[in-house]
């Protein structure tokens, strides 16, 4: 795993109250939470026995919905 590098905001009394993330960071964790949202949407499919479709049919079922 990679290591971030976190810069913590404190409090008056030494209570972090929040973080500071590099760019590269950030944006990395962004990308995995992705893909960690896209795994369990694959696994909650799997398991509702709901009809398998295609991936591009389903992209283009998304496409067509009214926003």
């Amino acid at each position: 795993m990679h290591t971030l590098h976190e810069h913590f905001i404190i409090d008056a009394n030494g209570n972090r109250i929040g973080v500071v993330l590099d760019i590269a960071d950030h944006q990395r964790l962004l990308e995995e939470l992705e893909e960690l949202e896209s795994i369990r949407a694959y696994d909650a499919a799997k398991v509702s026995g709901e009809e398998i479709i295609p991936f591009e049919q389903a992209v283009a079922e998304i496409e067509h919905q009214p926003r």
